[in-house]
């Protein structure tokens, strides 16, 4: 364990202290930012209620609830359990840590940025078969920019992140199936 620990943090250094650039500088703290993305959030409410009606609103509000139940277990319940400090809060490592935005609450295992945004990816992945494969899969492309973006302004660890990923992917998914048994949307003719 305390090997996997030490590559966490050789690789943390290397995303966070060496690989950077100054458009990158720019662009990641942005893709992390909420309000970043809600012309994209504003358009996929819209487009989900004009075009499914009722099954839209339901896509909506399990949606919601996908993200109500990624959060709640990565913030509330696995972050103080775990107790992990993150990197800008590690008294061991602060001061070595490029830290481009607020640290935030002191635990970081697991990242909810990647819980969330992993979780959310899946469901929509799971749920709009709608659309082809293809642009299904740009979902999980901005999922790991956002959750990429935690580690490099400093306030993750990539295990946090990978940890994050796997448990907001297998909520997207139980939360997609009990959605498409229920509800579901038109498949791809």
């Amino acid at each position: 364990m305390n090997s996997l620990i030490r590559y966490d943090i050789e690789l943390f250094f290397k995303i966070n202290g060496q690989w950077h650039s100054s458009f990158l500088d720019w662009l990641l703290p942005l893709l992390r930012n909420q309000y970043f993305w809600s012309p994209l959030y504003l358009f996929m409410v819209l487009f989900m209620a004009m075009n499914f009606k009722m099954k839209g609103w339901l896509w909506i509000a399990s949606f919601l609830i996908n993200f109500g139940i990624t959060d709640q277990l990565s913030s509330h319940l696995i972050k103080p359990w775990v107790g992990r400090l993150r990197p800008c809060a590690d008294p061991h490592l602060a001061d070595s840590v490029r830290q481009m935005v607020g640290c935030g609450g002191p635990f970081s295992f697991t990242s909810s940025h990647a819980t969330n945004h992993f979780g959310m990816a899946m469901f929509a992945f799971s749920t709009l078969l709608f659309m082809p494969l293809r642009w299904r899969w740009l979902l999980f492309v901005w999922a790991f920019a956002i959750s990429y973006a935690q580690v490099y302004v400093g306030v993750h660890f990539p295990l946090d992140i990978f940890c994050g990923a796997l448990l907001g992917c297998v909520t997207g998914m139980g939360t997609a199936w009990a959605f498409n048994k229920k509800v579901g949307l038109p498949r791809l003719a």
